[in-house]
């Protein structure tokens, strides 16, 4: 009995010292992209985290991010990742910052002591800023879907990226669309006083001088206002031929809503805050056909880019059984950016994928080709002009 206890024995030691080789082949040897892991391969978990705010007055846009996050992790998993001779099963840590400075950098270095391999996020331009210090100074790459400030990434962070055009782009459009095409001479505008809001608006009278304009008043609320009647009637006592409006949808709703009821029937502009599918909502139905021009910070132009769009949105609705509001495709094309970059490393480190994410050039996502400048911000960014007919969006024109 001792001598067939000691053979198996010696049998199980020889297998297990086996094993032990095969696994460290397998951890030195990296496997193509896609590949279906062997049996028994090891899997690795891979965080990635997700922040916007899914609470407050702009959640329907903070949870519209969300879910642009975890149909790419799904996709993502369903496809199968190996790195690094790894099965690799991703999670989505999500967290709520409310659109709020305060919370957004707790919660993101909530995501910072978890130790995440990468976050996508935040929403907002007043939370990405704060919040891209934490991840800088942890050294893990950040993707901003929708963050269109420019000083995100005129602050030296090497983890600092995004997927959209900033602000100089977004309002200088804008700015010179009112006055050349819609012939705006006298404008007024207002803003919510946040990085996104009074940035946007910055911008957007630089370019109305520039082009030739008039700013007749220059008005501020914050973005958790109601009521706008005293911006309003003194906004009409000059008669402005165009109103713009830096902030986001959850005020310009009612904004809108008070000039119809004061009788101050002009054109109205904003930025991609407002440009969503629920601000006929929010303005309950006071929008006439073709009143308010907006600009999101993306978009795709005919053809083969336009028919990854619409799919991509048509399963959306499918797994979610809800419309895309705004930047779920710029979320979901951002995830997979990040893991592009980590498969291309060969690793899910940080400090190993960042120099090669900070190199992407030419992938090609949903929202069109992505590349990065030397700053983390797109390369050759588009701006996608829309109004509104019968409370639906209605595209005017890519542009660059």
């Amino acid at each position: 009995m001792n001598k067939l206890v000691l053979t198996t024995s010696a049998a199980a030691m020889a297998l297990a010292l086996a094993a032990c080789g095969q696994k460290e082949e397998a951890a030195t040897t990296q496997a193509p992209a896609g590949t279906p892991a062997p049996a028994g391969q090891e899997t690795a978990v891979v965080r990635i985290g997700h922040i916007g705010p899914t609470s407050g007055g702009i959640a329907h846009l903070g949870k519209d991010n969300e879910m642009g996050a975890r149909m790419a992790i799904d996709e993502l998993n369903a496809q199968g990742v190996t790195i690094g001779g790894k099965k690799i099963k991703f999670e989505l840590l999500a967290e709520d910052d409310a659109g709020d400075p305060k919370q957004g950098t707790a919660a993101a270095q909530k995501l910072v002591d978890t130790k995440v391999n990468g976050v996508i996020g935040h929403l907002n331009s007043g939370t990405t800023i704060p919040a891209s210090k934490i991840y800088s100074d942890a050294g893990i790459p950040q993707i901003s879907p929708s963050a269109t400030n420019p000083k995100y990434t005129r602050q030296g962070f090497k983890t600092a990226f995004r997927v959209v055009a900033d602000d100089v782009h977004l309002g200088g459009t804008l700015g010179r669309y009112a006055v050349n095409e819609l012939k705006g001479k006298s404008i007024a505008v207002i803003d919510d006083r946040t990085a996104y809001g009074q940035g946007v608006a910055d911008e957007f009278e630089k370019a109305v001088k520039a082009a030739g304009g008039t700013i007749v008043a220059r008005e501020f609320t914050h973005d958790k206002a109601t009521d706008f009647t005293a911006i309003l009637t003194s906004i009409k006592n000059r008669k402005p031929d165009v109103v713009f409006y830096g902030g986001m949808d959850a005020v310009a709703g009612p904004m809108i809503r008070q000039m119809k009821s004061l009788g101050l029937n002009t054109k109205f502009m904003g930025g991609d805050g407002i440009c969503t599918g629920e601000l006929p909502k929010l303005a309950a139905g006071t929008m006439g056909d073709g009143q308010v021009v907006c600009a999101e910070a993306g978009g795709v132009e005919e053809g083969e880019l336009k028919a990854g769009m619409e799919k991509f949105r048509a399963d959306f609705k499918t797994k979610f059984n809800t419309e895309v509001q705004l930047y779920a495709p710029y979320v979901y094309d951002a995830v997979k950016v990040m893991v592009a970059a980590m498969e291309k490393a060969g690793s899910t480190d940080p400090a190993q994928y960042l120099p090669v994410l900070a190199q992407t050039e030419g992938y090609k996502g949903v929202t069109g080709n992505i590349g990065f400048d030397e700053k983390g911000d797109i390369k050759n960014g588009a701006l996608t002009l829309f109004t509104y007919k019968g409370g639906q969006r209605e595209q005017i024109a890519v542009v660059r």
